[in-house]
This record gives structure tokens, sequence and C-alpha cells, in this order.
């Protein structure tokens, strides 16, 4: 491996971390083991703390590549709670709103969602690393601001609806790069006359990549290990 040269490594982010610890660890671990300052690593495509799944991360010179997987195809696994929303439309923040689900039928799901695949405008959640007036729409959320998000043009290429149990909506979801997956449940929930937000998610998918392809994060930072001192040796520093 050439970390200066560039890799590129495929992840399943764990639970609860960012992506930025994703590439702190990994920052940390190559910049430790090489026993210098500094080095790029970066990644194609944020996935918030409650999701998992796969990320693409990039260092040194094949941080470049960065954009040309960013605009691939990416592929999801969503759980819904339908009736009941929160005001990040997932776990992060507790239940505001709670909304009829008995009329919400197998028939009535399978009629709502074909509505969403092709073309939608989609207005992001204010919970989000959307940047407005040079700050996160977030900070703005966190301090009781009022933020106005304006709607982006995305494509959504299939969802497949994989389990329904009311409450629980679970479904498979193929989209463009800047789709909001938490944006999409309470859209949903909204076309479904209730509420709904997003108990999980995870990636399986981005372009060619699926989930069965990446690394967890501790063999990987073992393999980055072990690899760094194998080529020491070889080399004759050690």
């Amino acid at each position: 491996m050439d970390f200066i040269e560039g890799e590129v490594f495929y992840v399943d982010k764990p639970l609860r971390w960012t992506s930025f610890d994703v590439v702190s660890k990994l920052r940390w671990k190559i910049t430790k083991s090489l026993k210098i300052k500094k080095i790029k690593v970066g990644h194609a495509g944020t996935l918030d703390p409650l999701a998992t799944g796969v990320m693409i991360i990039c260092t040194g010179k094949s941080t470049k590549l960065i954009d040309d997987f960013q605009y691939q195809t990416k592929e999801y696994i969503a759980t819904l709670e339908l009736g009941a929303t929160t005001p990040s439309f997932d776990l992060e923040l507790p239940v505001d709103a709670v909304y009829p689900v008995k009329h919400i039928t197998r028939d009535l799901v399978d009629q709502v969602i074909p509505s969403f695949v092709g073309e939608i405008w989609q207005t992001p959640p204010v919970y989000s690393a959307v940047k407005v007036d040079g700050k996160r729409a977030y900070d703005y959320a966190r301090n009781g601001q009022e933020v106005e998000l304006k709607p982006k043009l995305l494509v959504i290429d299939e969802i497949e609806v994989l389990d329904f149990s009311l409450p629980i909506l679970k479904i498979k979801v193929v989209c463009s790069k800047g789709t909001y997956i938490r944006a999409l449940a309470r859209d949903i929930g909204i076309a479904l006359n209730s509420g709904a937000h997003l108990i999980s998610l995870q990636r399986t998918r981005i372009g060619n990549i699926r989930i069965e392809n990446c690394w967890q994060i501790d063999p990987l930072v073992q393999q980055i290990e072990n690899v760094i001192l194998n080529s020491t040796k070889q080399d004759g520093v050690i």
C-alpha cells in the first residue's frame, strides 16, 4: 500500500460514528504508523451518525477520485416507523407528534411509493449539514432558529417495499447523490396521510461497491498497521 500516492478503502461505518470519525481514525493510524505529520484522507459521501454501511475512504492523491465516487448511484435499506414524527426525522430527537395509522394498508403503501420514483423535488431536513449563509442548517435548528431550505431536484431510481407490518415499513431505495432518506421518510408519511420517521438506515451500495466488499473498522486499522510494519521491515528501517 502507498498511502501518499493514494489508496481507496471501502468501510462499513459503525453505528453512532460520524463520517468524520471514520476519516480521523484512519488518518491517525496512517500518520502514526508512518511517523509523518499529515496526509490527505477524505470520504465520498456523508452518512449520518445513526446510519451504517458503505463509505469510500481515499488517501493521498486518490482523494482526487472523491467527486467521481460521490456521483455514483447509492442504495439504502431504510426502516420507517409510521404514525410518529421527530424534528430530525430519525431517532436523534424524541417524537414530537403522533398520527393515525389504522387506515394505512399494504394497498395504500403500494399506491403511494411509486410517486417517489423518478425526478422529485425534496426539501432537506433542517437538522442537516446543508449550508445557509455560511452556517450548517443544524446549527440554526439546534439554537432554536428557524431556517428555510430550498427544495432540490434529485432522482430516485427505485423503491422496493421489503416488509410492511404496521407501524413498520422497510424499503430499499436506489437513488442519486444528495438524497436525504430521512426527508424521504417524512414525505412518505405525509403521502400516507400520517407521519413517519427513520428508525434505521444502512447504505448497502455505492456504484459497484457493496456492503459485502467493506472492511470493519478494527480489522482495517490492524491491516494498515501490519502492512506499514511489514513494508518498513522489508526496507530495512527496523
